[in-house]
């Protein structure tokens, strides 16, 4: 890299997002917040304008056509559906080069199809990030292809380490990833919208109801990864004997709350299998 950084080689680089949901959104707004990427290098395409406004109010370039946004980039980010995803690289294949990285966010879809639909020898990866990437407390796992390079993942690293955790998986890894991590987030919404249900039953005010909740959750998370204890020694804590905690967590497991969870993130990451399947 010379002398130059591989912070300031991101910082010049364009980047494109071919699809422009919300997960497309959140990483944009996260790559932004972190100030690793530029406004005015990123561009996301998209077949509507439903999301035109929300990026070029962050100074984001949108476009509908595809291909016109992959030749100007070189980062590519593939985020749409996975079912819309063999269309898309059809129709982009003819213009990718070997200046282009394409990281695919499709849940489901494997490198060994990617790696076919595009030119011999791209450079293909992986990414399963989520939501919380838009307040940079998320957590992402990418899985390099046949030919990436070295300094390919180091540059996804680096970008999706600045929207928060991120790690080095392999793909066989990525379908309990997205089950967990990737729909993650819903589970986590769900909770907090029933815990603020249980306030509001109980006679708080809904908005009050939902603060707690969340903050409630999101102190829980920080004490997990900053003590580097057991989620269960915490528990643990918390449950003083013959009190109100240990009598709410009985309600829970005569409810089958942790099997819930534990079918919730097998439901997942079968779906990404099966998506999978269907892609091959």
């Amino acid at each position: 890299m010379g002398d130059i950084t591989l912070k300031e080689k991101i910082s010049e680089m364009s980047l494109a997002f071919v699809g422009a949901g919300k997960m497309a959104q959140a990483m944009a707004k996260g790559f932004l917040a972190a100030g690793v990427v530029k406004a005015d290098h990123i561009t996301a395409t998209a077949p509507s304008c439903r999301s035109q406004p929300s990026l070029e109010d962050i100074g984001c370039q949108f476009t509908h056509n595809n291909k016109e946004a992959v030749e100007n980039s070189d980062i590519i980010f593939l985020s749409v559906k996975p079912h819309i995803l063999p269309g898309v690289l059809q129709e982009i294949a003819p213009v990718v080069t070997k200046r282009h990285l394409m990281v695919s966010v499709a849940a489901g879809v494997p490198l060994q199809f990617l790696e076919e639909k595009l030119p011999p020898k791209s450079r293909v990866m992986r990414v399963m990030p989520n939501t919380p990437c838009v307040v940079r407390q998320g957590a992402s796992v990418y899985v390099p292809g046949s030919h990436v390079e070295k300094e390919d993942s180091e540059i996804i690293k680096s970008l999706l380490s600045s929207l928060g955790y991120c790690s080095e998986s392999n793909e066989g890894m990525i379908s309990a990833v997205t089950g967990l991590a990737g729909s993650g987030p819903a589970y986590a919404f769900t909770a907090i919208d029933a815990l603020a249900d249980g306030g509001v039953k109980m006679g708080l005010p809904r908005e009050l109801s939902i603060k707690l909740a969340a903050q409630t959750l999101l102190g829980a998370s920080k004490m997990v990864l900053e003590t580097g204890k057991h989620p269960m020694q915490l528990k643990d804590d918390v449950c003083s004997p013959g009190g109100t905690t240990i009598y709410a967590i009985h309600k829970l497991e005569s409810g089958g709350f942790r099997n819930l969870l534990i079918d919730a993130v097998e439901g997942a990451c079968l779906r990404a299998d099966t998506i999978a399947k269907k892609a091959k």
